[in-house]
């Protein structure tokens, strides 16, 4: 008995002694808060202030050591991802984009961290204040109408592409993305942006076999992002070159950085997005709460089923075997969204039509001059949700597929297959030369 009084004497003994190892954790006033209404500001106050902020809020038991010692840890490091404090200092549209990443890590359940909310049950976001932040961001505002003036997406002269430096983190650049197949498409209203997703051989053959958990080393897939641009149409257009990203998989070689290699090449001269090769902390950081998907935001579209939460997009992969053609497998020479109709499209060609396409540099803006033995293939989808991402749209339910056949002395047959079993519509006659000229008339979508 006396020897258990002695040990608990000397334990308690010993953690007072370790309360006198306490490192600061620095507070100051806020210098440039975040723009946001009040409500907003008050939620993020209640709920992500007591990590992501420049104020020192410790619950009681977060003062004793050892526990302050991973408050103190926990705090540091969200500072340097976030900090709501400084935040307002930046461009507003970085301040929206930071915004629209915290609703996300919020809604995927990353956000505030498990083992923080378990012991701080008043951090919790609740379902109502998670609808205000959104309201406020609301991401699909219109586009400005254009104007008849308005000028072209800008074009330029196409660099070398071997001549593009590697990024920091030594991830060289990869020219032969502008041949992979496409994985998917999405919508961005929290950036008024359009991407495609690309995904080499490896990649490819993972997503149609449902061999994504973990993706297979040595795929990669290539993350195209253009400006929105609204059409006389009233269609939305890819305009100009954003960036192209890039995610290799090792999980040897990158099992630091959750398995992946992360790169991003930014504007028509595709310069390195890092400062550093710590730009790396951003990526993992945001890819965080789909660590259970292999970091994975994308939802392949692809006809292979897994039982489990979804990963893969099965009902945009829905088009019938009875087709005339099966352009998912083929290349993309460009993509649109109707926002009236909420739906998006892609334009495939074989491989007689992508002889022909020429996306790099000026020759962009004009629409291919295809050889007889091109087909073309508009396929249609409504649009829903991206589940992964608050503020993005992804393809949904197929509504048509248009095919385009290119025959000798410039002769076109055009068919249309529609409705909910997209059997063919014999009623297109009428219309036929009209969709011919628009599927013929659509240009490329540009690239460096």
């Amino acid at each position: 008995m006396k020897i258990l009084s002695r040990l608990i004497i000397a334990g308690f003994v010993f953690l007072l002694l370790l309360q006198c190892f306490r490192p600061s954790i620095p507070a100051r006033p806020a210098t440039a808060e975040v723009e946001a209404p009040p409500q907003v500001r008050q939620i993020l106050r209640n709920s992500c202030y007591s990590c992501h902020s420049d104020e020192r809020r410790l619950a009681w038991f977060d003062q004793v050591v050892p526990a302050y010692w991973l408050a103190r840890s926990d705090v540091l490091t969200a500072r340097q991802h976030l900090n709501f404090s400084t935040l307002g200092s930046k461009p507003p549209a970085i301040q929206r984009a930071t915004l629209f990443e915290a609703v996300n890590m919020i809604q995927l359940g990353a956000m505030p961290l498990p083992r923080f909310l378990a012991l701080h049950p008043n951090a919790k976001v609740s379902p109502e204040d998670l609808a205000t932040i959104k309201t406020y961001l609301a991401p699909w505002s219109p586009l400005p109408s254009p104007s008849p003036g308005a000028p072209a997406p800008s074009a330029s002269a196409p660099i070398a592409l071997d001549t593009v430096k590697p990024e920091w983190n030594s991830l060289a650049f990869d020219s032969s993305f502008e041949s992979w197949r496409l994985l998917s498409t999405t919508d961005r209203g929290d950036n008024n942006s359009l991407r495609l997703i690309l995904g080499n051989d490896i990649a490819t053959a993972a997503a149609r076999s449902g061999n994504i958990t973990p993706w297979p080393d040595g795929s990669r897939f290539a993350k195209i992002a253009w400006q929105q641009q609204q059409g006389l149409d009233g269609l939305i257009h890819p305009g100009n070159f954003i960036q192209v990203e890039l995610m290799v998989k090792d999980a040897a070689r990158y099992k630091s950085s959750e398995g992946w290699g992360w790169g991003r090449w930014r504007t028509l001269t595709l310069q390195p997005y890092g400062k550093d090769a710590s730009f790396v902390a951003e990526c993992t950081t945001c890819h965080m709460p789909v660590l259970g998907d292999d970091a994975v935001y994308t939802l392949p579209i692809t006809q292979a089923h897994i039982e489990r939460a979804e990963v893969v997009n099965n009902h945009a992969a829905a088009l019938p075997s009875t087709l005339p053609y099966q352009p998912l497998g083929w290349r993309v020479i460009t993509l649109y969204v109707d926002p009236k109709n909420h739906s998006t499209a892609i334009l495939y060609g074989n491989d007689t039509a992508m002889s022909a396409v020429q996306p790099r540099g000026p020759a962009s803006s004009a629409p291919p001059a295809y050889a007889a033995g091109s087909v073309l293939a508009l396929v249609t989808w409504s649009q829903r949700d991206d589940p992964h991402w608050f503020g993005a749209r992804i393809p949904d339910t197929p509504q048509s597929v248009e095919f385009v056949q290119i025959a000798a002395a410039q002769n076109s047959r055009y068919r249309r297959f529609t409705g909910s079993s997209l059997s063919e519509d014999p009623s297109t006659t009428t219309q036929s030369a009209q969709r011919i000229g628009f599927i013929l008339g659509l240009p490329p979508a540009s690239l460096p």
